[in-house]
């Protein structure tokens, strides 16, 4: 994480060197980002899975060829590939279940961050972070307060919160919406 400034500055929130006008955040709160640890074991249990179902199908067929060509001499088997055939499969299946495992340790072990996330009308959010929650929660007063009176200036640093995939993140509930698409429940 690296320090950077929120300030608000004529009708402006500055998030580093994003600019939000003050006339278009819709939201600013807080609350904890936790990893979504549950649903990357599950994911990499998913993948080993069919990875492990490729292997041994693959490995069934290479081992049906080998036996196959085992009927043409004693050393035509070395040749046909059948054995070198399950080798590479198996050797990339490794390597994929451990490119996996590592993704998965990768969110298990990332911490959950307290955050003040800052919602603008359209679909951008801005979040910072801090390790002090309590300061957090006075800057939603504070920018609640610049929203109030446009006028309000003020300037403090924070760290930005920089995350490798939000969808490894639980960003709050979901809320159901009728009509349109792509909506979803609650999420708890």
């Amino acid at each position: 994480m690296t320090d950077i400034e929120l300030r608000v500055h004529k009708r402006l929130l500055w998030v580093g060197t994003a600019a939000y006008p003050l006339r278009n955040i819709a939201r600013v709160y807080t609350f904890t980002l936790r990893p979504k640890r549950k649903e990357a074991v599950f994911r990499f249990l998913k993948r080993a899975g069919i990875i492990l179902a490729v292997a041994i199908g693959l490995s069934i067929i290479g081992g049906l060829i080998s036996l196959a060509n085992s009927s043409s001499g004693p050393y035509e088997s070395e040749r046909s590939g059948g054995g070198g055939l399950i080798i590479f499969v198996w050797l990339c299946s490794g390597a994929a279940l451990i490119y996996f495992f590592v993704e998965m340790l990768s969110v298990v072990t990332a911490p959950s961050h307290y955050v003040l996330a800052i919602e603008t009308a359209g679909p951008s959010t801005a979040m910072v972070t801090s390790p002090d929650p309590q300061h957090l929660d006075r800057l939603v007063g504070y920018v609640s307060g610049a929203l109030e009176n446009p006028d309000t200036e003020f300037q403090v640093t924070v760290e930005q919160l920089t995350i490798n995939s939000p969808t490894n993140y639980h960003f709050g509930d979901n809320v159901n919406m009728y009509g349109g698409s792509g909506n979803v429940g609650i999420a708890a």
